[in-house]
């Protein structure tokens, strides 16, 4: 796992709101959903929509567009959708918010 930084502390957003960071070459959704941060992919896989314009309700980010629901512990997505959220693992530091990203076998060798 690679930890890179994402935010200052003074930038992690305010309770029940969502923000979006690029970190490490990728677009996210930094969201704190009752004082709980998560970081997710930034569009639905259903139909494109951007998160963030959803909103969190109940444990579950909503798309904006259609209302499909991702549960914000596994990321899976409401019965009947048969889809998910990548979810990417988060850290409160001293000096801010790091993300955590899994290494491919292949970047190893290059580093």
């Amino acid at each position: 796992m690679k930890w890179f930084k994402a935010l200052n502390k003074v930038q992690i957003p305010a309770i029940d709101s969502i923000i979006t960071v690029e970190v490490n070459g990728k677009q996210l959704c930094i969201i704190n959903n009752d004082d709980k941060i998560t970081a997710t992919q930034s569009h639905c896989p259903h139909a494109g929509g951007h998160f963030s314009g959803g909103w969190c309700k109940n444990g579950h980010l909503i798309c904006p567009i259609h209302r499909y629901e991702y549960d914000l512990e596994s990321g899976r997505g409401a019965e009947g959708q048969g889809d998910y959220i990548n979810l990417y693992p988060t850290e409160l530091r001293e000096d801010g918010l790091y993300i955590g990203f899994e290494e491919s076998w292949w970047s190893k060798l290059w580093d």
